[in-house]
């Protein structure tokens, strides 16, 4: 349901002014007419969800992976029927990840602008710092410099900071009568001047590709804009990513019963090879150390073909688990192997001095130095838990993992607040919480917030992660 609220944009109205008064096609329109029929990955599609700016995501931009003529791509769209394509917040924090994950897998980049830049009122939140709007600029001149191609389709209002995007690639196609280019528009021209210019003329696709030279292609339609940009990408004399056509076997048991899988509470006694064995080609699954350690499970599988290593909890992360967690996300750097997390942690209720709970910190220590200088792709699945500092050891966000996605049932905290307990106080109506773990007191205002805040479409809307899947779907992804 969250999904279909999204691909709606700003709404119906919003779309029927869009495409009816200002003839434009809707953001996905022009993503099935630019890109291959399959495959596709939208990221984060629920960034933005919740956010405090008004009843629709306030993101503004489509981002994703897919093909263009066969070679791995990435877009960044905006989508001008939510708030005008202005960009908020969130907005930056998505096409930041975007042109990460570009520079990380070497992908051409396609942005297809229709921005109105950013929206003044929260500037202090989009200009100023190191990770706010100039950063979208300085990434496309480093990618650049690591020769990664990068095109722009100009095919709305492109204003202010969002007018650089189009002028630091490659190459750009500017659609006609509805692709502008300028700092600021003709009402500012009219303030500043009293001097009345049409936004064509002041620019419009022919100005800039007749004589500022802004634009390298000049389309009448977006559908030529979109032909445009595919015959682009076909002569970018780019080297795609080899892709061997590797059989493979499905796994024995189907996908679709992870949805009867999927953990609702990280205390339950579910082994976490059931799930492994609806993920794996053939179901096969060589463990290593099988024995030692067991609420950790690590060991060799293949996915649709790649070889990866598997590291799943089972249970809480002990000490052993730990070490072996450790030992072998070592064993798969060293043989330069992509490792798969699969993240259902269970904070340990153990009080903190504890010689156990010390000797369990600097084993789990080890295990988050060995995670985050393995120098190999890390990709995470959150299928329960997220918590504490056990989420560190299984490559959480902080620890960089190549994409980290989220099943629906996924819980995301420092702390889970289902180990907070009611205790009633005599002689005080409002209950307060005890955090065995802690031993402090918690208010029930700051339990329901924990509880809120631990959702992973709260998660997602943050752009915490790169997406809420569906378990069916995990190979696929």
């Amino acid at each position: 349901e969250l999904l279909q609220v999204v691909s709606k944009g700003g709404g119906e109205n919003a779309i029927s002014r869009h495409t009816q008064r200002n003839k434009k096609l809707f953001v996905r329109e022009r993503l099935k007419l630019l890109l291959d029929a399959e495959p596709f990955l939208e990221l984060s599609p629920l960034a933005g969800l919740s956010m405090p700016y008004g009843d629709v995501p306030a993101a503004g931009c489509l981002t994703g992976i897919g093909k263009i003529c066969g070679i791995w791509c990435l877009f960044i769209a905006n989508d001008a029927t939510v708030k005008g394509g202005t960009i908020y917040p969130i907005g930056v924090k998505k096409q930041l990840r975007a042109q990460e994950i570009a520079m990380q897998n070497r992908l051409v980049s396609v942005y297809l602008v229709d921005s109105g830049g950013a929206f003044l009122p929260l500037q202090s939140e989009l200009f100023p710092d190191k990770l706010h709007g100039g950063r979208i600029f300085y990434n496309e001149a480093i990618m650049s410099a690591m020769k990664i191609p990068q095109v722009a389709v100009v095919c709305g209002s492109c204003v202010a900071g969002g007018a650089y995007v189009p002028t630091m690639v490659e190459e750009a196609v500017m659609v006609d009568k509805i692709g502008t280019l300028f700092l600021a528009g003709p009402p500012l021209v009219k303030a500043a001047t009293g001097e009345y210019v049409s936004p064509e003329d002041l620019g419009g696709a022919t100005l800039h590709t007749r004589i500022s030279g802004c634009s390298d292609h000049f389309a009448s339609s977006e559908k030529e804009a979109y032909e445009c940009v595919r015959n682009i990408i076909s002569t970018l004399n780019y080297e795609p990513v080899p892709e061997e056509l590797m059989e493979h076997d499905h796994p024995l048991y189907s996908s679709d019963e992870l949805l009867g899988l999927a953990p609702r509470d990280y205390a339950c006694t579910l082994p976490v090879k059931l799930v492994l064995s609806r993920l794996l080609d053939g179901s096969r699954f060589q463990e290593f150390k099988a024995d030692y350690g067991t609420t950790l499970v690590t060991g060799f599988g293949h996915v649709e073909g790649h070889l990866v290593g598997v590291v799943a909890n089972n249970g809480e992360l002990s000490h052993d688990a730990a070490l072996k967690g450790s030992h072998f996300v070592q064993l798969c750097s060293h043989r330069v192997i992509p490792i798969l997390f699969f993240q259902n942690t269970a904070p340990h209720a153990a009080h903190p001095t504890s010689i156990s709970q010390a000797s369990r910190l600097k084993a789990q220590a080890s295990m988050m130095a060995a995670v985050a200088c393995a120098a190999v792709p890390k990709i995470t699945i959150v299928i329960g838990g997220c918590f504490g500092g056990e989420s560190y050891a299984m490559c959480g966000r902080s620890f960089s993992p190549n994409f980290l996605f989220l099943w629906p049932n996924a819980r995301v905290a420092f702390v889970d607040s289902r180990r907070l307990s009611t205790i009633p106080q005599a002689g005080d109506s409002d209950c307060i919480l005890l955090n065995f773990s802690a031993s402090k007191h918690v208010s029930c205002s700051v339990f329901s917030r924990l509880d809120e805040e631990s959702s992973a479409f709260y998660s997602s809307a943050r752009l915490w992660d790169d997406g809420v899947i569906l378990p069916q779907n995990t190979r696929k992804v």
